[in-house]
């Protein structure tokens, strides 16, 4: 068995992580402090050369007892830090003693290799099915005084430039302390003149590409909404000034985390850089009564010396094998239709058959049934929390509908908002105490809808209840996960006063256990994840999850942004992507059937429109378009994707596809707004084999690898808006 990624140097007391990418490196220094020393690109052997300087700081505190003022853990690089140690800069922890001190003193108290990787209790996390594919590293810090351990867990795998990194506090003390922060990382830079680049947007405008210079002081990027947000992705990377697409280095940071999340960025008075990242200590108390323990969600540390596309392609891979668990994150996702843009609430069961039999016509594979099939719901206001078939809808029942639907050939899938409750419901009138809400408020309803209090197993059982009885009739092959409204009135009533800093983490601790006693019965079913869109895209959900509706907003020019953004982190065969009508929904923009296709086509490709109103020259494209998307589906949903042109910055976006043994490649390029006076712009394809000829497949012309990488080809020139354009490659 390969043991040889962690090693430790026992007479310098130097830790080193290591495979064939990167090394991480950090050691005990003065006052058992955990100083780091390094993160990057693989070392071969580290010789002690960036021991931190030692000189005096003025107003920086020093070891306790100690006249030495050369040492300070003020300035000092370190691994993890709580506040009371004489550190001013953000801490990572922050612990309140049973006297009230907020005092802390972390030192080294031990190590542990571990082969392969512990499986993670309560959350999400990422895995190993070899033990060789990766290895351990424990390192206990412990507080002496109050008896609390922090263990740090750092895992390295083999296959890529990645560190997992996490956090649990154990009380081994005889007192009752309260977490009120517990980050589950911590890094320090010396000498870095890093940006950031975060992933801020908004309900229908997630996940915009901002890029920012550090600056003195703190940044902190955050949602305190309860879920991880459309406001801000739990996701930030800290990229060399020059670095683009292609080259330079980056550090991509990811939270494996659905709820409220926080990361800080400091620079401090002499440059230094601090990143904290974990659960956001916003309205966070944690009771740690004695013998108890907490687990930190994981962060996913990747680094790259080949641009933004290196960090993406380390991410997209470690995603699709080490994070995701369903049977399906390796099969070719179908093409479905989706009825919510076509029919809204107003549909019966003779009008959606009309729209299945239309799909199954033009080779569509499955029919989604959204929101409206349940309860009495012809609107938002009332039914949520009553998983029971409307049956003014469905006279025969869903069940008979689902038949019908197998019965053409087409997968069946169906829509449910689990999370949420509406005063007009049974469920409400029978325990109206299952809606969160601080008693003697009145809580604050959205979209006519109120949370239900997950963190309480009676709430979580009979949400399962429900819809069990309706999955255990093994017509569905499809759920639809969705959840449109974010956490407000935060109390969890079996709580004390004392524990109701727990509620957000708790709602999500029970969300976690109501998808995994689901998706486990029910690993035949595809599940997808969706909140408003992609108001919590994030890999806490893609653990239970393999894909992702990414935005409501299916207008083909804002979904290029939508996407591209997305792409930073995720891969294509998690993002969500329809055609819908034009002029669209959302923005009331008129795009070409084409360029709406050639969007939606760059993800997993589905439909969400009224088929039965096409002409007869629509339905006629689609049906090609749902051909040909069938022809590369494979290379869309599981080739290296990489990003060429960002239409954050330009007029213009383009990227490319290819296969896994580069044979075959797939190009897109867009120009969004015509030019009465255009300006030729060419567009370079990346990730091919620079010693092999590719052949056009619509022109028949041979062009080498390196040919269209380094030169490229000239963009098309129209005189009309939205104009897109597919090239396919294939090896010769």
């Amino acid at each position: 068995m390969k043991t040889d990624m962690i090693t430790f140097d026992e007479k310098n007391q130097v830790f080193n992580l290591s495979n064939d990418y990167i090394s991480y490196i950090f050691s005990v220094e003065e006052g058992k402090t955990l100083a780091h020393l390094y993160f990057g690109k693989k070392i071969r052997n580290y010789h002690g050369n960036l021991q931190y300087p030692r000189i005096s700081r003025s107003f920086s505190a020093n070891l306790p007892g100690s006249k030495d003022k050369t040492f300070s853990r003020d300035t000092l690089p370190k691994e993890y830090s709580s506040a009371g140690e004489g550190d001013f800069r953000t801490p990572a922890a922050v612990v309140k003693n049973e006297n009230g001190a907020y005092a802390s003193f972390l030192t080294y108290k031990s190590y542990q290799i571990i082969n392969g990787k512990p499986k993670m209790q309560e959350l999400p996390a990422s895995f190993v099915d070899n033990t060789e594919d990766a290895q351990t590293l424990i390192i206990v810090l412990e507080d002496k005084i109050s008896k609390l351990e922090f263990d740090l867990s750092y895992t390295i795998f083999r296959k890529y430039p990645i560190i997992v990194r996490s956090v649990k506090v154990r009380n081994m003390g005889n007192k009752t302390v309260f977490l009120n922060k517990v980050s589950s990382m911590q890094l320090d830079f010396v000498d870095k003149k890093f940006e950031s680049i975060t992933l801020p947007g908004a309900h229908m405008n997630e996940r915009n590409i901002e890029r920012n210079p550090l600056h003195h002081g703190l940044a902190v990027y955050s949602s305190n909404r309860g879920v991880s947000s459309p406001q801000m992705n739990p996701f930030i990377a800290l990229v060399d000034k020059n670095t683009n697409e292609f080259s330079g280095e980056v550090y991509g940071f990811s939270l494996v985390y659905s709820g409220n999340h926080k990361i800080e960025l400091e620079e401090d008075q002499i440059n230094q850089v601090r990143l904290n990242m974990g659960i956001n200590d916003y309205n966070f108390s944690w009771k740690l009564a004695p013998e108890e323990s907490f687990q930190t969600p994981e962060i996913i540390m990747v680094h790259s010396n080949d641009g933004l596309n290196g960090m993406s392609q380390s991410f997209h891979h470690f995603i699709d094998e080490n994070i995701i668990t369903s049977k399906f994150k390796n099969s070719e996702r179908p093409i479905l239709i989706n009825n919510w843009e076509a029919t809204y609430f107003d549909f019966t069961e003779e009008k959606l058959l009309q729209l299945v039999k239309k799909a199954k016509d033009l080779g569509i594979e499955m029919f989604v049934l959204d929101d409206g099939w349940f309860g009495h719901r012809n609107d938002s206001r009332s039914s949520l929390g009553d998983w029971t078939v409307n049956t003014k809808k469905f006279p025969k029942g869903l069940i008979h509908f689902a038949k019908i639907v197998h019965g053409q050939g087409m997968q069946f899938g169906l829509w449910f908002e689990p999370e949420m409750i509406s005063h007009d419901s049974e469920l409400y009138k029978k325990h109206p105490d299952y809606l969160m809400h601080v008693p003697g408020r009145v809580p604050s309803p959205s979209r006519h809808q109120y949370v239900l209090d997950l963190g309480r197993k009676e709430v979580r059982d009979e949400v399962f209840n429900q819809l069990d009885k309706i999955l255990s009739s093994g017509q569905i092959d499809y759920v639809k996960w969705d959840m449109n409204r974010h956490l407000t009135d935060i109390f969890q009533a079996d709580l004390p006063a004392d524990q109701q800093g727990e509620t957000y983490h708790r709602y999500v601790l029970g969300l976690y256990n109501l998808l995994d006693r689901i998706t486990s019965k029910y690993d035949n079913i595809l599940f997808e994840s969706c909140s408003s869109g992609g108001g919590r895209f994030d890999l806490g959900m893609s653990y239970y999850m393999p894909q992702t509706w990414t935005s409501d907003n299916t207008d083909a020019v804002a979904r290029m942004k939508i996407q591209y953004g997305t792409s930073l982190i995720y891969p294509t065969n998690m993002i969500g992507a329809h055609v819908s009508v034009s002029p669209n929904e959302q923005t009331g923009r008129l795009v070409p059937l084409d360029t709406r296709y050639l969007v939606a086509m760059s993800g997993v490709l589905g439909y969400e429109l009224d088929l039965t109103k096409l002409s007869p020259l629509e339905s006629k494209k689609i049906k090609r378009q749902i051909s040909s998307y069938k022809k590369f589906r494979n290379l869309i949903q599981f080739g290296d994707f990489y990003r060429l042109k960002s239409p954050f910055d330009t007029n213009q976006a383009a990227w490319n596809f290819v296969s896994k043994d580069q044979k075959e490649a797939l190009v897109f390029s867009f120009n969004v707004l015509s030019d009465a006076q255009p300006i030729f712009t060419e567009t370079k394809m990346y990730g091919l084999n620079p010693d092999v000829d590719y052949k056009d497949q619509d022109s028949g012309k041979v062009f080498g690898g390196d040919e269209l990488m380094e030169m490229g080809f000239y963009d098309e020139i129209a005189k009309h808006d939205f104009i897109g354009k597919m090239r396919y490659f294939k090896a010769i």
